[in-house]
């Protein structure tokens, strides 16, 4: 089965959260069909936690937190954010905002 063009995805994601009452912000737009995309969750605390999406072994996609599961400063999340931008312009960065730590992906997140 063919992967859905990324705006799709991500409008998709948009839905999910802002429906739930989580703010969603798109903060940077790539390529429009193809395009990876990170997300950036703050919480309540204005730490974040940041999503990469990987494929395991069956070729499945799943999300890991490339930084680690436990919540940072947004400095550094927005840093790692900067830096993957620079190797790859058509990454989509996108910021979910829940009061409740919620990150709305659908597929398996590696803890």
């Amino acid at each position: 089965m063919p992967e859905l063009s990324t705006w799709i995805w991500v409008d998709a994601l948009r839905w999910r959260a802002e429906r739930e009452g989580a703010s969603f912000y798109v903060l940077h737009k790539g390529d429009a069909d193809a395009g990876v995309v990170l997300l950036k969750l703050v919480g309540a605390d204005r730490l974040a936690r940041l999503f990469v999406p990987v494929r395991d072994m069956e070729g499945d996609r799943l999300w890991s937190q490339p930084l680690g599961a436990l919540p940072m400063e947004e400095a550094r999340a927005d840093a790692y954010i900067a830096r993957r931008r620079e190797d790859d312009p058509d990454i989509w960065a996108v910021e979910i905002v829940d009061r409740e730590g919620r990150h709305f992906l659908m597929e398996r997140v590696e803890e």
